[in-house]
Protein backbone atom coordinates (compact mmCIF):
# COMPACT_ATOMS: atom_id res chain seq x y z
CA UNK A 1 0.00 0.00 0.00
CA UNK A 2 2.83 2.41 0.73
CA UNK A 3 5.27 1.23 -1.95
CA UNK A 4 3.68 -0.68 -4.84
CA UNK A 5 0.47 1.32 -5.32
CA UNK A 6 2.26 4.70 -5.15
CA UNK A 7 4.87 3.36 -7.60
CA UNK A 8 2.12 2.32 -10.02
CA UNK A 9 0.51 5.75 -9.64
CA UNK A 10 3.82 7.48 -10.34
CA UNK A 11 4.67 5.32 -13.37
CA UNK A 12 1.33 5.96 -15.06
CA UNK A 13 0.67 9.58 -14.07
CA UNK A 14 4.20 10.96 -13.46
CA UNK A 15 2.88 12.82 -10.42
CA UNK A 16 3.70 12.65 -6.71
CA UNK A 17 1.61 9.74 -5.34
CA UNK A 18 1.84 10.84 -1.73
CA UNK A 19 0.41 14.25 -2.56
CA UNK A 20 -2.52 12.46 -4.24
CA UNK A 21 -2.95 10.11 -1.27
CA UNK A 22 -3.14 13.20 0.96
CA UNK A 23 -6.00 14.50 -1.18
CA UNK A 24 -7.99 11.24 -0.86
CA UNK A 25 -7.20 10.61 2.80
CA UNK A 26 -10.84 11.17 3.83
CA UNK A 27 -11.86 8.18 1.72
CA UNK A 28 -9.07 6.06 3.20
CA UNK A 29 -10.01 7.00 6.76
CA UNK A 30 -13.67 6.27 6.05
CA UNK A 31 -12.70 2.90 4.56
CA UNK A 32 -10.71 2.12 7.68
CA UNK A 33 -13.57 3.22 9.94
CA UNK A 34 -16.33 1.31 8.14
CA UNK A 35 -14.40 -1.74 6.86
CA UNK A 36 -16.63 -1.56 3.78
CA UNK A 37 -15.55 -0.37 0.37
CA UNK A 38 -19.19 -0.16 -0.72
CA UNK A 39 -20.16 2.04 2.22
CA UNK A 40 -17.16 4.26 1.52
CA UNK A 41 -18.10 4.80 -2.13
CA UNK A 42 -19.85 8.22 -1.76
CA UNK A 43 -16.90 9.63 0.18
CA UNK A 44 -14.46 8.09 -2.29
CA UNK A 45 -16.31 9.70 -5.22
CA UNK A 46 -16.20 13.09 -3.50
CA UNK A 47 -12.51 12.79 -2.59
CA UNK A 48 -11.37 11.60 -6.01
CA UNK A 49 -13.24 14.32 -7.89
CA UNK A 50 -11.85 16.91 -5.48
CA UNK A 51 -8.38 15.52 -6.27
CA UNK A 52 -8.92 16.30 -9.96
CA UNK A 53 -10.35 13.11 -11.47
CA UNK A 54 -13.20 13.76 -13.91
CA UNK A 55 -16.57 12.91 -12.39
CA UNK A 56 -17.57 10.71 -15.36
CA UNK A 57 -14.40 8.64 -14.97
CA UNK A 58 -14.83 8.39 -11.20
CA UNK A 59 -18.48 7.34 -11.51
CA UNK A 60 -17.45 4.49 -13.80
CA UNK A 61 -14.22 3.25 -12.23
CA UNK A 62 -14.95 3.53 -8.51
CA UNK A 63 -18.11 1.36 -8.35
CA UNK A 64 -16.35 -1.20 -10.56
CA UNK A 65 -13.33 -1.11 -8.28
CA UNK A 66 -15.45 -1.39 -5.13
CA UNK A 67 -17.00 -4.53 -6.62
CA UNK A 68 -14.03 -6.41 -8.07
CA UNK A 69 -10.81 -4.75 -6.87
CA UNK A 70 -10.14 -6.60 -3.65
CA UNK A 71 -6.34 -6.69 -3.77
CA UNK A 72 -6.01 -6.25 -0.01
CA UNK A 73 -8.36 -9.16 0.56
CA UNK A 74 -6.52 -11.41 -1.90
CA UNK A 75 -3.17 -10.69 -0.24
CA UNK A 76 -4.62 -11.23 3.22
CA UNK A 77 -6.25 -14.53 2.34
CA UNK A 78 -3.07 -15.91 0.78
CA UNK A 79 -0.89 -14.88 3.72
CA UNK A 80 -3.43 -16.11 6.28
CA UNK A 81 -3.78 -19.52 4.62
CA UNK A 82 0.01 -19.98 4.49
CA UNK A 83 0.18 -18.91 8.16
CA UNK A 84 -2.51 -21.41 9.13
CA UNK A 85 -0.78 -24.20 7.16
CA UNK A 86 2.40 -23.43 9.10
CA UNK A 87 0.47 -23.34 12.39
CA UNK A 88 -0.94 -26.80 11.67
CA UNK A 89 2.45 -28.11 10.52
CA UNK A 90 1.30 -28.69 6.95
CA UNK A 91 4.07 -28.52 4.34
CA UNK A 92 2.77 -26.91 1.17
CA UNK A 93 4.06 -27.86 -2.26
CA UNK A 94 4.73 -25.38 -5.03
CA UNK A 95 1.50 -26.52 -6.69
CA UNK A 96 -0.45 -25.78 -3.51
CA UNK A 97 1.06 -22.27 -3.38
CA UNK A 98 -0.17 -21.77 -6.93
CA UNK A 99 -3.64 -23.02 -5.93
CA UNK A 100 -3.62 -20.59 -2.98
CA UNK A 101 -2.68 -17.75 -5.33
CA UNK A 102 -5.46 -18.59 -7.80
CA UNK A 103 -8.23 -19.34 -5.30
CA UNK A 104 -7.40 -16.32 -3.09
CA UNK A 105 -7.55 -14.06 -6.14
CA UNK A 106 -10.83 -15.51 -7.37
CA UNK A 107 -12.38 -15.61 -3.89
CA UNK A 108 -11.40 -11.97 -3.30
CA UNK A 109 -13.02 -10.91 -6.58
CA UNK A 110 -16.19 -12.70 -5.51
CA UNK A 111 -16.17 -11.22 -2.01
CA UNK A 112 -18.84 -8.66 -1.20
CA UNK A 113 -17.79 -5.14 -0.23
CA UNK A 114 -19.00 -5.62 3.34
CA UNK A 115 -17.12 -6.11 6.63
CA UNK A 116 -15.66 -9.58 7.25
CA UNK A 117 -16.47 -10.87 3.74
CA UNK A 118 -12.86 -11.97 3.28
CA UNK A 119 -13.09 -14.21 6.31
CA UNK A 120 -15.98 -16.10 4.75
CA UNK A 121 -14.29 -16.52 1.38
CA UNK A 122 -11.08 -17.66 3.08
CA UNK A 123 -12.80 -20.95 3.86
CA UNK A 124 -12.75 -21.70 0.11
CA UNK A 125 -9.01 -21.12 -0.02
CA UNK A 126 -8.44 -23.27 3.08
CA UNK A 127 -10.45 -26.12 1.56
CA UNK A 128 -8.57 -25.92 -1.74
CA UNK A 129 -5.26 -26.92 -0.11
CA UNK A 130 -6.52 -29.11 2.73
CA UNK A 131 -5.91 -26.78 5.67
CA UNK A 132 -8.49 -27.29 8.45
CA UNK A 133 -11.28 -24.69 8.39
CA UNK A 134 -11.16 -24.49 12.16
CA UNK A 135 -7.97 -22.47 11.71
CA UNK A 136 -10.13 -19.42 11.03
CA UNK A 137 -10.66 -19.30 14.80
CA UNK A 138 -6.94 -18.63 15.27
CA UNK A 139 -7.08 -15.38 13.32
CA UNK A 140 -10.59 -14.30 14.27
CA UNK A 141 -9.36 -12.14 17.15
CA UNK A 142 -7.25 -9.90 14.89
CA UNK A 143 -9.38 -10.08 11.73
CA UNK A 144 -11.54 -7.07 12.65
CA UNK A 145 -8.45 -4.84 12.57
CA UNK A 146 -6.93 -6.47 9.49
CA UNK A 147 -10.28 -6.13 7.69
CA UNK A 148 -10.13 -2.39 8.17
CA UNK A 149 -6.56 -2.24 6.88
CA UNK A 150 -7.28 -4.30 3.77
CA UNK A 151 -10.40 -2.24 3.03
CA UNK A 152 -8.26 0.90 3.10
CA UNK A 153 -5.81 -0.81 0.71
CA UNK A 154 -8.69 -1.75 -1.59
CA UNK A 155 -10.01 1.84 -1.62
CA UNK A 156 -6.52 3.22 -2.23
CA UNK A 157 -6.24 0.88 -5.22
CA UNK A 158 -9.61 2.07 -6.48
CA UNK A 159 -8.64 5.73 -6.22
CA UNK A 160 -5.31 5.17 -7.94
CA UNK A 161 -7.04 3.19 -10.68
CA UNK A 162 -9.48 6.05 -11.21
CA UNK A 163 -6.61 8.55 -11.46
CA UNK A 164 -4.78 6.39 -14.01
CA UNK A 165 -7.91 5.92 -16.15
CA UNK A 166 -8.51 9.67 -15.92
CA UNK A 167 -4.96 10.37 -17.07
CA UNK A 168 -5.45 8.39 -20.29
CA UNK A 169 -9.12 9.19 -20.81
CA UNK A 170 -10.22 11.27 -23.78
CA UNK A 171 -13.48 12.28 -22.06
CA UNK A 172 -14.20 15.94 -21.44
CA UNK A 173 -15.22 16.98 -17.94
Amino acid sequence: AFVVLPAVYYVFTVKNPYFYIGKVKEALLTAFATASSSATLPVTLKSVTAAGVKRTVAEFTLPLGATINMDGTALYEAVAVVFLAEAYGIDLSMGQYLIIFLTATLAAIGAAGIPEAGLVTMVLVLQSVGVPQEGVGLILAVDWFLDRCRTAVNVLGDTIGAAIVDRYSKLEA
